[in-house]
Protein backbone atom coordinates (compact mmCIF):
# COMPACT_ATOMS: atom_id res chain seq x y z
CA UNK A 1 0.00 0.00 0.00
CA UNK A 2 2.24 2.93 -1.22
CA UNK A 3 1.94 6.66 0.23
CA UNK A 4 0.07 8.97 -2.71
CA UNK A 5 1.12 12.29 -3.24
CA UNK A 6 -1.76 12.88 -5.25
CA UNK A 7 -4.52 11.65 -2.61
CA UNK A 8 -3.39 12.84 0.38
CA UNK A 9 -3.20 10.70 2.21
CA UNK A 10 -2.18 6.79 2.80
CA UNK A 11 -4.33 4.89 0.24
CA UNK A 12 -5.71 1.61 1.78
CA UNK A 13 -5.07 3.07 5.56
CA UNK A 14 -8.23 5.08 6.01
CA UNK A 15 -6.52 8.18 5.31
CA UNK A 16 -3.51 7.50 7.71
CA UNK A 17 -0.33 7.89 7.15
CA UNK A 18 2.91 4.73 7.22
CA UNK A 19 3.47 5.71 11.15
CA UNK A 20 -0.63 5.83 12.32
CA UNK A 21 -1.05 9.55 11.69
CA UNK A 22 -2.44 11.56 9.14
CA UNK A 23 -0.26 13.76 6.83
CA UNK A 24 -2.52 16.96 8.01
CA UNK A 25 -1.76 16.41 11.28
CA UNK A 26 -3.17 15.09 14.44
CA UNK A 27 -1.88 11.94 14.77
CA UNK A 28 2.05 10.04 15.17
CA UNK A 29 4.66 12.33 13.50
CA UNK A 30 7.38 10.04 11.57
CA UNK A 31 10.43 9.14 14.07
CA UNK A 32 13.48 11.29 13.65
CA UNK A 33 16.46 9.90 12.26
CA UNK A 34 19.10 10.44 14.58
CA UNK A 35 17.09 9.41 17.91
CA UNK A 36 16.81 5.52 15.94
CA UNK A 37 20.83 6.41 15.81
CA UNK A 38 21.10 7.07 18.90
CA UNK A 39 18.83 4.19 20.59
CA UNK A 40 20.97 1.84 18.27
CA UNK A 41 24.54 3.07 19.59
CA UNK A 42 23.07 2.41 23.07
CA UNK A 43 22.05 -0.93 21.98
CA UNK A 44 25.87 -1.84 20.78
CA UNK A 45 27.21 -0.27 23.99
CA UNK A 46 25.11 -2.82 26.23
CA UNK A 47 26.74 -5.35 23.73
CA UNK A 48 29.92 -4.00 24.27
CA UNK A 49 30.71 -2.30 27.04
CA UNK A 50 34.74 -1.46 26.56
CA UNK A 51 33.80 0.33 23.01
CA UNK A 52 31.74 3.10 24.77
CA UNK A 53 34.06 5.96 24.72
CA UNK A 54 31.40 8.32 24.44
CA UNK A 55 30.31 10.37 21.60
CA UNK A 56 30.05 8.90 17.34
CA UNK A 57 34.10 7.70 17.83
CA UNK A 58 33.04 5.65 20.80
CA UNK A 59 30.11 4.27 18.76
CA UNK A 60 32.62 3.34 15.77
CA UNK A 61 34.74 1.40 17.74
CA UNK A 62 31.91 -0.51 19.03
CA UNK A 63 30.98 -1.08 14.83
CA UNK A 64 33.91 -2.17 14.27
CA UNK A 65 34.09 -5.22 16.41
CA UNK A 66 31.25 -6.65 15.03
CA UNK A 67 32.83 -7.61 11.89
CA UNK A 68 35.72 -9.14 13.94
CA UNK A 69 33.52 -11.18 15.75
CA UNK A 70 31.93 -11.88 13.29
CA UNK A 71 35.43 -13.28 11.45
CA UNK A 72 36.37 -14.87 14.47
CA UNK A 73 33.19 -17.17 14.83
CA UNK A 74 33.88 -17.99 10.93
CA UNK A 75 37.02 -18.73 11.17
CA UNK A 76 36.14 -21.32 14.20
CA UNK A 77 33.60 -22.65 12.19
CA UNK A 78 36.57 -24.60 10.86
CA UNK A 79 37.25 -26.93 13.55
CA UNK A 80 35.73 -30.75 13.34
CA UNK A 81 35.95 -33.71 15.08
CA UNK A 82 37.05 -37.30 13.21
CA UNK A 83 35.32 -40.14 15.46
CA UNK A 84 37.78 -43.59 16.26
CA UNK A 85 35.56 -45.06 13.05
CA UNK A 86 35.84 -42.59 10.42
CA UNK A 87 38.41 -41.08 8.09
CA UNK A 88 38.43 -37.56 7.85
CA UNK A 89 38.53 -35.93 4.16
CA UNK A 90 39.66 -32.43 3.10
CA UNK A 91 38.04 -30.47 0.19
CA UNK A 92 39.51 -27.15 -1.33
CA UNK A 93 37.15 -25.84 -3.64
CA UNK A 94 35.97 -29.49 -4.26
CA UNK A 95 39.27 -30.54 -4.76
CA UNK A 96 41.05 -33.37 -2.57
CA UNK A 97 44.08 -32.17 -0.35
CA UNK A 98 44.62 -34.11 2.62
CA UNK A 99 43.61 -37.29 4.93
CA UNK A 100 42.99 -36.41 8.42
CA UNK A 101 43.00 -38.98 11.53
CA UNK A 102 40.50 -39.30 14.40
CA UNK A 103 40.56 -36.44 16.81
CA UNK A 104 40.05 -32.77 17.06
CA UNK A 105 41.19 -31.30 13.08
CA UNK A 106 40.77 -28.04 11.75
CA UNK A 107 40.65 -26.60 7.56
CA UNK A 108 40.27 -23.40 6.32
CA UNK A 109 36.19 -22.42 6.87
CA UNK A 110 33.76 -22.72 4.14
CA UNK A 111 33.77 -22.15 0.98
CA UNK A 112 37.15 -22.84 0.93
CA UNK A 113 37.95 -25.72 2.18
CA UNK A 114 34.99 -28.97 3.62
CA UNK A 115 35.37 -32.12 5.65
CA UNK A 116 34.10 -35.23 4.91
CA UNK A 117 34.16 -38.03 7.78
CA UNK A 118 33.38 -41.47 6.59
CA UNK A 119 33.29 -44.37 8.57
CA UNK A 120 36.33 -46.97 7.22
CA UNK A 121 35.62 -49.62 10.26
CA UNK A 122 31.73 -50.30 9.12
CA UNK A 123 30.78 -53.53 7.71
CA UNK A 124 28.27 -52.79 5.13
CA UNK A 125 26.19 -55.61 3.52
CA UNK A 126 24.88 -56.05 -0.03
CA UNK A 127 22.02 -59.13 -0.80
CA UNK A 128 21.96 -60.02 -4.41
CA UNK A 129 19.22 -62.39 -5.40
CA UNK A 130 17.18 -61.61 -2.27
CA UNK A 131 15.26 -58.65 -0.42
CA UNK A 132 14.17 -57.70 3.62
CA UNK A 133 17.40 -60.32 4.51
CA UNK A 134 18.28 -59.37 7.98
CA UNK A 135 20.69 -56.65 8.40
CA UNK A 136 19.46 -55.26 5.20
CA UNK A 137 18.36 -51.36 5.46
CA UNK A 138 14.97 -51.06 6.33
CA UNK A 139 14.46 -54.87 6.82
CA UNK A 140 13.02 -55.58 10.71
CA UNK A 141 14.46 -58.98 12.22
CA UNK A 142 11.35 -60.85 11.71
CA UNK A 143 10.79 -59.58 7.75
CA UNK A 144 10.52 -62.26 5.43
CA UNK A 145 13.17 -62.95 2.74
CA UNK A 146 11.74 -62.24 -0.74
CA UNK A 147 13.61 -63.70 -3.85
CA UNK A 148 14.73 -61.94 -7.16
CA UNK A 149 14.81 -64.15 -9.73
CA UNK A 150 16.25 -61.59 -12.01
CA UNK A 151 19.64 -61.75 -10.03
CA UNK A 152 19.69 -64.94 -8.49
CA UNK A 153 18.51 -67.27 -11.57
CA UNK A 154 22.33 -68.51 -13.16
CA UNK A 155 23.93 -70.26 -16.21
CA UNK A 156 26.33 -72.92 -14.72
CA UNK A 157 29.03 -74.20 -17.12
CA UNK A 158 27.06 -77.72 -18.00
CA UNK A 159 23.94 -75.53 -18.95
CA UNK A 160 21.82 -76.57 -16.13
CA UNK A 161 19.89 -73.06 -14.24
CA UNK A 162 20.98 -72.32 -10.47
CA UNK A 163 19.20 -69.89 -8.26
CA UNK A 164 21.62 -68.55 -6.00
CA UNK A 165 21.72 -65.64 -2.98
CA UNK A 166 24.63 -64.94 -1.39
CA UNK A 167 25.63 -61.80 0.65
CA UNK A 168 28.45 -59.05 0.11
CA UNK A 169 30.65 -58.01 3.32
CA UNK A 170 32.49 -55.08 2.43
CA UNK A 171 34.32 -51.87 3.83
CA UNK A 172 35.78 -49.21 2.73
CA UNK A 173 40.23 -48.61 2.32
CA UNK A 174 40.50 -45.64 1.25
CA UNK A 175 37.75 -42.87 2.05
CA UNK A 176 39.61 -40.67 -0.59
CA UNK A 177 39.36 -43.64 -3.76
CA UNK A 178 35.81 -44.76 -2.03
CA UNK A 179 34.37 -41.11 -2.23
CA UNK A 180 35.70 -39.84 -5.95
CA UNK A 181 36.79 -42.77 -8.22
CA UNK A 182 32.88 -44.10 -8.19
CA UNK A 183 29.55 -43.17 -7.87
CA UNK A 184 26.76 -44.61 -5.86
CA UNK A 185 29.25 -46.77 -4.08
CA UNK A 186 26.72 -49.57 -2.74
CA UNK A 187 24.99 -50.08 -5.96
CA UNK A 188 28.68 -50.45 -7.87
CA UNK A 189 29.01 -53.06 -5.16
CA UNK A 190 26.28 -55.10 -5.94
CA UNK A 191 26.90 -55.12 -9.87
CA UNK A 192 30.28 -56.05 -9.57
CA UNK A 193 29.23 -59.21 -7.55
CA UNK A 194 26.18 -60.10 -9.08
CA UNK A 195 28.77 -60.02 -13.01
CA UNK A 196 31.39 -61.87 -10.89
CA UNK A 197 29.16 -64.69 -9.27
CA UNK A 198 27.64 -65.28 -12.93
CA UNK A 199 31.51 -65.45 -14.23
CA UNK A 200 32.70 -67.82 -11.52
CA UNK A 201 29.48 -70.04 -11.58
CA UNK A 202 29.39 -70.01 -16.04
CA UNK A 203 32.85 -71.77 -15.20
CA UNK A 204 31.15 -74.39 -12.94
CA UNK A 205 29.63 -77.71 -13.46
CA UNK A 206 26.19 -77.58 -11.09
CA UNK A 207 27.08 -80.91 -9.05
CA UNK A 208 29.93 -79.28 -7.27
CA UNK A 209 28.11 -75.88 -6.49
CA UNK A 210 25.11 -77.25 -5.04
CA UNK A 211 27.13 -79.88 -2.66
CA UNK A 212 31.25 -79.90 -1.76
CA UNK A 213 32.44 -76.79 -3.74
CA UNK A 214 29.99 -74.07 -2.56
CA UNK A 215 33.74 -72.99 -0.65
CA UNK A 216 35.49 -72.89 -3.53
CA UNK A 217 33.03 -71.15 -5.14
CA UNK A 218 32.52 -68.02 -2.33
CA UNK A 219 36.61 -67.85 -2.46
CA UNK A 220 36.91 -67.46 -6.39
CA UNK A 221 33.97 -65.06 -6.60
CA UNK A 222 35.54 -62.85 -3.29
CA UNK A 223 38.80 -62.94 -5.41
CA UNK A 224 37.18 -61.68 -8.29
CA UNK A 225 35.13 -58.69 -6.89
CA UNK A 226 38.32 -57.60 -5.32
CA UNK A 227 40.10 -57.64 -8.34
CA UNK A 228 37.65 -55.54 -10.29
CA UNK A 229 36.96 -53.27 -7.75
CA UNK A 230 40.81 -52.57 -7.16
CA UNK A 231 40.69 -51.94 -11.33
CA UNK A 232 38.09 -49.69 -10.52
CA UNK A 233 39.97 -47.78 -8.13
CA UNK A 234 36.92 -47.97 -5.74
CA UNK A 235 39.02 -47.93 -2.25
CA UNK A 236 36.75 -50.83 -1.05
CA UNK A 237 37.94 -54.09 0.74
CA UNK A 238 35.48 -57.11 0.47
CA UNK A 239 35.69 -59.27 3.66
CA UNK A 240 33.17 -62.11 3.11
CA UNK A 241 31.31 -63.57 0.73
CA UNK A 242 28.35 -65.90 2.17
CA UNK A 243 26.57 -67.94 -0.40
CA UNK A 244 23.14 -67.74 1.76
CA UNK A 245 21.10 -70.41 -0.73
CA UNK A 246 22.06 -72.33 -3.73
CA UNK A 247 19.34 -74.36 -4.92
CA UNK A 248 17.79 -75.28 -8.50
CA UNK A 249 14.92 -73.71 -9.86
CA UNK A 250 11.82 -73.58 -8.00
CA UNK A 251 9.74 -75.41 -11.24
CA UNK A 252 12.44 -78.52 -10.79
CA UNK A 253 13.59 -78.63 -7.50
CA UNK A 254 11.47 -81.86 -6.98
CA UNK A 255 13.28 -83.27 -10.13
CA UNK A 256 16.69 -82.10 -8.60
CA UNK A 257 16.01 -83.75 -5.29
CA UNK A 258 15.25 -86.98 -6.85
CA UNK A 259 18.36 -87.40 -8.81
CA UNK A 260 20.26 -86.07 -5.53
CA UNK A 261 18.54 -89.21 -3.87
CA UNK A 262 19.73 -91.77 -6.94
CA UNK A 263 23.34 -90.17 -6.36
CA UNK A 264 23.34 -90.50 -2.62
CA UNK A 265 22.42 -94.56 -3.00
CA UNK A 266 24.88 -94.54 -5.82
CA UNK A 267 27.15 -93.34 -3.96
CA UNK A 268 26.65 -95.79 -0.79
CA UNK A 269 26.51 -98.97 -3.15
CA UNK A 270 29.99 -98.11 -4.35
CA UNK A 271 30.63 -97.54 -0.68
CA UNK A 272 29.71 -101.25 0.14
CA UNK A 273 31.12 -102.18 -2.89
CA UNK A 274 34.57 -100.87 -2.29
CA UNK A 275 34.30 -102.54 1.15
CA UNK A 276 33.52 -105.39 0.12
CA UNK A 277 36.32 -105.28 -2.44
CA UNK A 278 38.28 -104.60 0.84
CA UNK A 279 37.82 -107.29 2.63
CA UNK A 280 37.85 -110.21 -0.53
CA UNK A 281 40.62 -109.20 -2.29
CA UNK A 282 42.97 -109.33 0.71
CA UNK A 283 41.54 -112.69 1.80
CA UNK A 284 41.73 -114.27 -2.14
CA UNK A 285 45.34 -112.92 -1.84
CA UNK A 286 45.93 -114.64 1.14
CA UNK A 287 44.46 -117.84 -0.01
CA UNK A 288 47.04 -117.22 -2.95
CA UNK A 289 49.81 -116.96 -1.10
CA UNK A 290 49.04 -120.11 1.11
CA UNK A 291 48.50 -122.07 -1.54
CA UNK A 292 51.93 -121.23 -3.70
CA UNK A 293 53.84 -121.84 -0.63
CA UNK A 294 52.39 -124.87 0.03
CA UNK A 295 52.85 -125.88 -3.36
CA UNK A 296 56.41 -124.66 -3.50
CA UNK A 297 56.95 -127.17 -0.35
CA UNK A 298 55.56 -129.92 -2.10
CA UNK A 299 57.75 -129.25 -4.88
CA UNK A 300 60.75 -129.13 -3.02
CA UNK A 301 59.82 -132.28 -0.92
CA UNK A 302 59.51 -134.20 -4.14
CA UNK A 303 62.45 -133.12 -5.45
CA UNK A 304 64.74 -133.02 -2.07
CA UNK A 305 63.35 -137.30 -2.13
CA UNK A 306 63.96 -137.73 -5.94
CA UNK A 307 67.21 -136.73 -5.05
CA UNK A 308 67.29 -139.12 -2.13
CA UNK A 309 66.11 -142.23 -3.35
CA UNK A 310 68.59 -141.70 -6.51
CA UNK A 311 71.31 -141.12 -4.10
CA UNK A 312 70.24 -143.98 -2.23
CA UNK A 313 69.67 -145.98 -5.56
CA UNK A 314 73.49 -144.99 -6.75
CA UNK A 315 74.58 -146.25 -3.61
CA UNK A 316 72.92 -149.72 -3.80
CA UNK A 317 74.28 -149.95 -7.60
CA UNK A 318 77.64 -148.84 -6.36
CA UNK A 319 77.29 -151.62 -3.63
CA UNK A 320 76.16 -154.56 -6.17
CA UNK A 321 78.85 -154.18 -8.74
CA UNK A 322 81.27 -154.98 -5.53
CA UNK A 323 79.00 -157.92 -5.12
CA UNK A 324 76.48 -158.77 -6.80
CA UNK A 325 74.99 -162.01 -5.29
CA UNK A 326 74.95 -160.72 -1.61
CA UNK A 327 73.85 -157.63 -2.47
CA UNK A 328 71.16 -159.67 -4.64
CA UNK A 329 70.38 -161.74 -1.43
CA UNK A 330 70.38 -158.58 0.78
CA UNK A 331 67.61 -156.71 -1.41
CA UNK A 332 66.01 -160.09 -1.56
CA UNK A 333 65.72 -160.16 2.67
CA UNK A 334 64.87 -156.41 2.46
CA UNK A 335 61.84 -157.07 0.84
CA UNK A 336 60.34 -160.15 1.57
CA UNK A 337 60.63 -158.07 5.10
CA UNK A 338 58.74 -155.03 4.19
CA UNK A 339 56.08 -157.32 2.25
CA UNK A 340 55.50 -159.89 5.01
CA UNK A 341 56.21 -157.77 7.83
CA UNK A 342 53.00 -156.65 9.15
CA UNK A 343 51.26 -160.11 8.10
CA UNK A 344 49.59 -162.26 10.90
CA UNK A 345 51.09 -165.81 9.07
CA UNK A 346 54.17 -168.28 9.39
CA UNK A 347 55.64 -169.93 6.79
CA UNK A 348 57.02 -173.10 6.82
CA UNK A 349 59.25 -174.94 3.77
CA UNK A 350 58.24 -178.63 3.79
CA UNK A 351 61.57 -179.68 2.16
CA UNK A 352 63.38 -179.05 5.39
CA UNK A 353 61.90 -181.27 7.25
CA UNK A 354 64.61 -181.52 9.36
CA UNK A 355 64.47 -177.76 10.22
CA UNK A 356 63.80 -178.02 14.00
CA UNK A 357 60.94 -176.48 13.94
CA UNK A 358 58.38 -178.22 16.64
CA UNK A 359 54.40 -177.93 15.88
CA UNK A 360 52.75 -176.08 19.00
CA UNK A 361 48.98 -175.75 19.82
CA UNK A 362 48.27 -171.87 19.71
CA UNK A 363 46.00 -172.22 23.29
CA UNK A 364 45.97 -168.54 23.70
CA UNK A 365 44.25 -167.98 20.31
CA UNK A 366 41.88 -170.38 20.48
CA UNK A 367 40.68 -168.96 24.49
CA UNK A 368 40.46 -165.83 22.76
CA UNK A 369 38.18 -166.88 20.21
CA UNK A 370 35.96 -169.06 22.94
CA UNK A 371 35.46 -166.02 24.86
CA UNK A 372 33.51 -163.83 22.76
CA UNK A 373 31.55 -166.89 21.45
CA UNK A 374 30.35 -167.63 25.22
CA UNK A 375 29.55 -164.02 25.75
CA UNK A 376 27.32 -163.70 23.00
CA UNK A 377 25.34 -166.74 24.00
CA UNK A 378 25.01 -165.63 27.70
CA UNK A 379 23.34 -162.19 26.18
CA UNK A 380 21.06 -164.18 23.40
CA UNK A 381 19.75 -166.13 26.92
Amino acid sequence: MPWSNQGGGWQGGGGQGPWGGRPGGGGQQPPDLEELLRRSQEKVKRLFPGGAGGGFGGNRRGLVLIPLVVVAIWLASGFYRVQPDEQGVVLRFGRFVELTQPGLNYHLPWPIETALTPSVTRINRVDVGMRGALGEAGAGRGAAVRDVPEESLMLTGDENIVDVDFTVLWRIKSAADFLFNIENQEATVKAVAESAMREVVGRAQIQPILSQGRQETELSAQELIQRVLDQYGAGIEVTQLQLQKVDPPTAVIDSFRDVQAARADQERLQNEAEAYANRVIPEARGDAARITEAAEAYRNAVIADARGQASRFNAIYAEYRLAPEVTRQRMFLETMERVFGGMDKVIIDQDSSSSGVVPYLPLNELMRRTAPAGSAANGGQ
